[in-house]
């Protein structure tokens, strides 16, 4: 696709007025171009492979083929960026995060009277977030996408040995045997990245983590259930006071903001969002309160993710002594949040997806 060319979209969903409203909104947009549109998740594999447009979205509940299956599809015969529309609710929750796991690479709430209204602001977000996915690129699906597929191409830890450490301002490992707290934050790509982080962090880990995902309200419980399946550790969304316990994982909930205390034990803060504030919850915000309370015994790592969010945290971790550690750009679905602490010069390593959960177990733990 050249710079001049705009990005070709396929919209799938059985709503024929939603179909027709989003078609409107994405062609009044100079950027992008709607090139085909599909009423299941069956037409949707059909058009994705006969169109190959540069992004799809798609809807989660159809006849024929509800949308988790046709990601699943898709990233397996054509693997294309995918945006997920999905209700805010417990098991639209559910429904998203198996869309994540299956190759979609963001998800926007699915809400019919803003998207009948014509408020250009919440256009804005969908055609911004359209062209965000697209920028993702067909080789970034997340990794659980790629475990579906043999035909996706991700590269391996081998491949990245090479320049996984080339960023990095401390190439020789050292022991982080002191921290005391690992705080990790994320947002595009994060749940799918997460998953794999604490697959390998074995039963036994002897610190307190805290994950900070940029995820709807609505939404943390059920990730933080997830997560609790398939992880040895503990993982739960965080509440207000609760206690920083060693091999706990506590999830920042959506639409708060979440602080760390060292005090007394060690705790958590969970607070109303001040208005102002962009990201609910804020990666800054909880590096910058790991930083006042637990500075060179903390350790904060930041992961895939749109933005710049975590860098004005992690400049005060690294003041105050702690240690920044950042995803590369290889393994990312969306190099913004690693490549904005990178870039700032506060990194210590810089490491694959796949090798941060057993550098936290080895280094940490």
């Amino acid at each position: 696709m050249t710079k001049s060319a705009k990005i070709r979209v396929l919209v799938v969903d059985d709503s024929g007025f939603f179909q027709r409203r989003v078609t409107e909104i994405i062609n009044a947009d100079p950027r992008l171009e709607v090139i085909g549109t599909a009423s299941h998740g069956l037409e949707g594999i059909d058009k994705a492979m006969a169109l190959k447009p540069d992004v799809i979205t798609m809807d989660y509940e159809m006849p024929v083929m509800d949308g988790v299956t046709a990601v699943r599809q898709i990233m397996k015969d054509n693997p294309t960026p995918v945006l997920m529309f999905s209700s805010l609710s417990y098991e639209g929750a559910r429904v998203t995060l198996d869309a994540l796991e299956a190759g979609a690479v963001d998800f926007l709430a699915k809400q019919f009277d803003a998207i009948a209204a014509s408020e250009a602001t919440l256009h804005k977000v969908l055609t911004d977030r359209i062209c965000e996915v697209a920028a993702s690129g067909k080789s970034k699906v997340p990794e659980a996408a790629a475990k579906i597929s043999p035909n996706v191409s991700i590269k391996k830890n081998s491949e990245l040995s090479s320049t996984a450490f080339h960023a990095s301002t401390d190439s020789v490992a050292k022991s982080l045997s002191h921290v005391e707290i690992v705080l990790i934050g994320t947002s595009t790509g994060g749940p799918a990245a997460l998953q794999t982080i604490f697959k390998n962090i074995p039963e036994g880990f002897s610190k307190p983590i805290v994950i900070v995902q940029h995820m709807p309200g609505s939404f943390t419980e059920a990730f933080a259930e997830r997560l609790n399946k398939l992880s040895p550790l503990v993982v739960s969304e965080a509440a207000d006071g609760d206690k920083l316990k060693a091999g706990h994982v506590y999830v920042a909930p959506g639409g708060m903001q979440l602080m760390v205390d060292k005090r007394n034990g060690g705790s958590i803060h969970i607070h109303e969002s001040d208005a102002r504030v962009t990201y609910r919850p804020s990666v800054d915000i909880a590096l910058a309160s790991a930083a006042k309370h637990f500075g060179r015994n903390a350790l904060g790592i930041i992961l895939t993710g749109m933005g710049s969010d975590g860098k004005e945290g992690a400049e005060l971790l690294k003041q105050s002594g702690g240690t920044i550690w950042a995803q590369d750009e290889a393994s990312c679905v969306i190099y913004g949040m690693p490549m904005a602490v990178a870039k700032a010069g506060l990194v210590a390593k810089v490491l694959p997806l796949d090798d941060i959960g057993p550098h936290i177990s080895n280094e940490v733990g």
